[in-house]
């Protein structure tokens, strides 16, 4: 959430880095700022209220102790009037606030001055690209074909428990799948983020804290009883450990990440695109989060986005990255950098990572502040990558390494696997 000082002292600026955004956002920042001058007012009248009545108070007080009785009854009305001004000047503000934070919930993040302008994917700029196509030859077979070959995942089974989009895994695809969560894991715990086991549900506070609601509330699977939400990511979860925390400047960055199972109603998606695990309602993904000094959240990017090339380039994946264009970008991120990793079969695109920083919008919501050297409180940068979703990491190992012989596994999943091909 945009911090309404910052509208306010920069409403122009904001306003033009809005349009990135391919929409005009002028019309709800002037209401809110509008909304911000009649908070103040309706404060400061309320102060000066309170104060008033508590100086009459005092003063009644005094009267009746200097035996003064007949002056103290006849001010006490003068009390009671202002202290029904006070609890109307007090409705007044509650509702201009609450007006205020539904505007303020509508306006999506300020984009960085680095991403570029555009309205679809089509407009995102590849910024780097590693490897080689693979040379698969005329017979190659798309993953989900080499699932069914290989019995791996049975999505007939999946969809005879649950629905659509919640595969069964089995065998060597059960055991491929625990082999790369390890690996994700341990290789973040080796970059220095601390593993946390999340819970799988949050309450709606933790959902408004890091921006999913109410944005993206038809995508998420709501629990109606109970008023919880199946977690879309583990940033959730990891992100909402520190709402209302003040940290202390020493301890940024706080770097954490955690595997959970992700869900998602996809609510829409259809088509050869999403086929097979191209697109799931559930799926497993290990998620990296770090809690940021303002002054050091783009080159903690940076370091993010490494440590996923370098993933990537262990499992011997050819892929690029890309930039996301303002019309391309989530509604929280200040700036997104994109992983696609190369279908060999489906010869696509198949996006794998997405590594954001949302600056302090997420810490806003979530009054996640840290006290500097001055021993002043404010906001944390909060970030967040994928290290890795494993759908589609698994669509393009399948993929890419098919041979007659059966499906090679890259060199440094071997000691997780503990093989080295999967075969018929």
């Amino acid at each position: 959430m945009l911090l309404v000082n910052q509208l306010r002292e920069n409403r122009d600026q904001i306003i033009a880095a809005l349009t990135k955004r391919n929409k005009d956002f002028t019309a709800q920042i002037d209401e809110i700022i509008a909304l911000d001058e009649t908070r103040r007012k309706t404060q400061n009248d309320l102060d000066n209220n309170l104060a008033e009545a508590n100086k009459l108070s005092k003063e009644i007080g005094d009267m009746f102790k200097s035996g003064k009785k007949d002056e103290a009854e006849a001010a006490k009305p003068k009390v009671a009037t202002l202290k029904e001004a006070a609890k109307a000047l007090e409705a007044t503000l509650q509702q201009t606030e609450e007006a205020q934070k539904q505007l303020l919930y509508t306006i999506p993040n300020a984009p960085h001055t680095s991403v570029p302008q555009g309205k679809t994917a089509e407009d995102n700029v590849e910024v780097h690209i590693w490897g080689q196509m693979p040379n698969l030859g005329e017979q190659k077979k798309p993953h989900w074909e080499l699932i069914e070959e290989y019995d791996l995942i049975d999505f007939e089974l999946g969809t005879k428990i649950a629905g659509a989009g919640f595969p069964v895994y089995k065998g060597q695809g059960a055991r491929l799948q625990r082999a790369l969560i390890n690996f994700f894991l341990d290789e973040a715990t080796k970059a220095g983020y601390r593993e946390i086991q999340p819970p799988h549900l949050v309450n709606e506070a933790s959902g408004y804290g890091t921006g999913q609601l109410p944005d993206k509330e038809g995508q998420m699977y709501h629990v109606g009883v109970d008023d919880l939400y199946l977690i879309p990511t583990a940033e959730v979860p990891l992100t909402n450990l520190y709402r209302d925390v003040i940290l202390k400047e020493e301890q940024l960055p706080v770097k954490m990440t955690g595997y959970t199972p992700c869900f998602r109603r996809e609510a829409g998606s259809w088509g050869a695109h999403v086929r097979g695990l191209n697109r799931l309602h559930q799926f497993d993904k290990v998620e990296i989060v770090q809690l940021a000094h303002p002054d050091q959240s783009y080159t903690i990017l940076e370091d993010m986005v490494e440590h996923v090339k370098g993933i990537l380039q262990k499992l011997e994946l050819h892929y690029r990255v890309i930039r996301l264009c303002g019309g391309d970008m989530g509604f929280t991120s200040a700036l997104t950098y994109d992983f696609e990793a190369w279908s060999g079969a489906q010869e696509r695109w198949l996006e794998v990572s997405s590594t954001s920083n949302f600056e302090n919008f997420q810490a806003n919501r979530l009054k996640c502040r840290f006290k500097n050297s001055d021993g002043k409180t404010q906001l944390v940068h909060t970030l967040n990558g994928s290290a890795l979703a494993l759908p589609r990491i698994v669509a393009s190992l399948l993929e890419n390494n098919q041979t007659p012989e059966g499906i090679r596994i890259p060199a440094a999943l071997v000691p997780y696997t503990g093989f080295d091909m999967i075969r018929k």
